[in-house]
């Protein structure tokens, strides 16, 4: 089966509208990524097929719960899931987020080659992050989840804005996690169904709830 065959499949397996010139796009990064994967091992899946259903049709499985405001994307590592999401979404900004230079030097080439305008990629820690593109915060962030639902809170909380929500992507299990996220967040978990990938996903939204006022006593 050829790599456009398996995108389109699992395209049509998840229910999206993506347009061939979007899907060229998407196999134009698996291309740029595998070839740069072998100078700088970006990431640790070789193969491109496996890249189309690991990374992209992994990234896709998101979109339907994706909102429509500016989106960062925390840890972002060689792009995932922001570019792919970019890519689909052209109408919608990405700030595209990771520590490590030589994945963001690839972001970059990346969106250069591709010409995906509608994405900024930083190169900077998560805690120490601040932009003035959306200093009351970012409607939503995004992560291929980095570590516990309450260390990312912890980690990400200021860039959220107020109403502002954190989706997790989550290779695990996460019910027991969710357990453990302080108030005043509320944690939804969903289920994911990548094509071709017999493994466990789930999806977890965070959102910031309104605290409850104190009860005077008459």
């Amino acid at each position: 089966m050829t790599l456009a065959r398996q995108l389109a499949d699992g395209i049509a397996a998840l229910g999206l509208d993506i347009d061939d010139g979007q899907q060229q796009q998407l196999l134009a990064y698996v291309g740029l990524l595998d070839k740069w994967n072998k100078a700088f091992n970006l990431t640790a899946v070789r193969d491109p097929a496996e890249m189309v259903t690991r990374h992209l049709l992994d990234s896709l499985a998101v979109l339907p719960y994706l909102g429509t405001g500016h989106t960062l994307d925390v840890g972002t590592g060689a792009g995932l899931p922001g570019m792919v999401l970019a890519i689909t979404r052209p109408a919608q900004t990405f700030t595209l987020l990771d520590s490590n230079g030589k994945k963001t030097r690839f972001v970059r080439q990346a969106a250069l080659e591709l010409g995906v305008t509608n994405v900024e990629v930083v190169q900077a820690r998560v805690e120490q992050y601040r932009s003035e593109s959306f200093q009351n915060g970012s409607p939503q962030v995004i992560t291929r989840a980095f570590a516990s639902l309450p260390d990312m809170l912890s980690l990400t909380g200021h860039l959220l804005a107020d109403g502002g929500r954190l989706l997790a992507m989550k290779a695990a299990q996460a019910d027991a996690e969710t357990a453990t996220v302080p108030a005043p967040w509320h944690a939804q978990c969903i289920a994911l169904t990548v094509p071709g990938l017999n493994e466990s996903r789930q999806l977890v939204m965070l959102e910031r709830t309104a605290a409850q006022q104190p009860v005077e006593q008459g």
